[in-house]
């Protein structure tokens, strides 16, 4: 039996790296990606960078010898752009933040679909969105609300296009979530204070997140394609 093999961008850490795990609990050859490389499983390279998704999906089918069956867009950055910036640095902010949570994902998709396309198999793509892509986000926040709304417009549209050419297209909505990204949100708008908004009363954790993503990377019935899961305790209820 082939073994399968996913690409996981943003593994280094937190959810990523949760998911990472997970998969290699199931026997699956996982190919990491970091901003910087921690270990000889993980291709390093800046999103910022508009070459960085052609290289890493380079990288990761030489070392999937030609081959990639999953793509999990996990990688994302969540730093705050207040309206009052200088113009400049406001633009600068939300352009990264854009290339990094949602350009990067739509190119190693684009890439991951082509792949598939040409060597007529089957795959699967699993998006780590947001409830900011439903409920939008704090007011520093624009860029990754908007970022994280394309995404799940990216998603529909794979799931839509290619369903009958046996690709899949599964997103996720994690609400807060207890990773150190999250945690200095939470601290900036007044730490335990935003439970409250939480009917569960407590953030999900990444190991919640990853049951999630491994179960549309690998289990997801077909019929389900074009899905987009919550995981944030009842604070947004679609």
């Amino acid at each position: 039996m082939t073994t399968l093999t996913a690409l996981v961008t943003g593994s280094s850490r937190g959810i990523g790296a949760a998911i990472r795990t997970a998969l290699s609990a199931r026997g699956i050859q996982v190919i990491g990606h970091a901003t910087r490389a921690i270990d000889a499983d993980t291709i390093g390279a800046d999103l910022t960078d508009p070459t960085a998704a052609g290289r890493i999906w380079e990288a990761a089918l030489e070392r999937g010898h030609g081959r990639i069956d999953v793509l999990i867009n996990n990688a994302g950055q969540f730093q705050a752009n207040p309206i009052g910036l200088s113009d400049i640095v406001w633009l600068d902010n939300w352009e990264d933040a854009l290339r990094i949570n949602l350009t990067a994902a739509a190119e190693l998709s684009r890439f991951a679909v082509r792949h598939w396309l040409e060597d007529g198999r089957a795959g699967r793509i699993v998006h780590v969105a947001s409830r900011a892509a439903y409920r939008g986000d704090s007011p520093d926040h624009w860029h990754y609300a908007a970022a994280k709304a394309g995404m799940i417009g990216l998603h529909k549209t794979i799931a839509r296009q290619y369903a009958a050419r046996g690709i899949m297209s599964y997103a996720i909505c994690p609400g807060f979530t207890d990773t150190a990204m999250a945690g200095d949100y939470l601290a900036s708008r007044g730490g335990p204070g935003l439970l409250a908004d939480i009917p569960l009363g407590r953030v999900a954790t990444p190991e919640e997140i990853a049951t999630m993503a491994v179960f549309c990377a690998l289990d997801a019935p077909e019929s389900m394609t074009g899905a987009v899961l919550d995981a944030n305790g009842a604070s947004y209820v679609r």
